[in-house]
């Protein structure tokens, strides 16, 4: 039952934190959403950075790679490797929007964790993007490049795309779909690092 209010509070934390930051919002306001008074809910928590925290922890686990990772794994073809890494952060960053902008209240506060949130969440991705272009180089598929550097850059630009898509609704002010920016976005750049008749 503890356990079960405590995951409450958190969720509807995470949602009055991603609408209005860290500063807007008081302890009565959670407290409230929750139905519970403010004392009750310093059963659970020392105080309300306390609770951001718990909200940033929680955001890490809920990108599930395992599933993802393992099916990548056994595909040969690098530009079906790269579109479904990105059809899968698109998607995911759709459904959590709240994530995106906790992420992005947190870092423009300056908040301590932020930055090791944002860290995880795209460390494994880029950890295991760079391990898959390691092999396509390893192989001559693909130009001498750095894996992690490209990676990187790959990640980088999949998680503007769904800055753009999920906070705006849109890419400079045009209506793009998430379909739209991976078909257009993951051919060109996968096509860029594939080397070209042995060259």
């Amino acid at each position: 039952m503890a356990e079960d209010r405590k995951n409450q509070i958190i969720k509807e934390a995470t949602a009055l934190f991603s609408k209005y930051g860290y500063d807007k919002v008081s302890v009565k306001q959670i407290a409230s959403a929750c139905g519970v008074t403010d004392a009750a809910l310093y059963k659970h928590f020392d105080s309300k950075a306390d609770v951001y925290d718990k909200v940033l922890e929680s955001l890490v686990h809920r990108m599930e790679y395992r599933e993802l990772f393992e099916r990548l794994s056994k595909i040969d073809d690098l530009e079906k490797v790269l579109h479904e890494m990105a059809q899968f952060l698109l998607e995911f960053l759709n459904k959590n929007d709240d994530l995106y902008r906790l992420l992005l209240f947190s870092a423009l506060r300056g908040h301590s964790k932020a930055r090791k949130i944002y860290a995880q969440i795209r460390g494994n991705l880029i950890e295991f993007t760079a391990g898959r272009l390691q092999i396509f180089k390893e192989r001559g598929i693909t130009y001498d490049i750095d894996p992690l550097i490209t990676s990187r850059c790959f990640i980088g630009m999949v998680m503007d795309c769904a800055l753009g898509l999920n906070l705006w609704q849109s890419l400079g002010g045009k209506a793009v779909s998430p379909e739209d920016a991976i078909g257009n976005n993951i051919p060109i750049y996968a096509r860029g690092l594939i080397k070209k008749d042995g060259i």
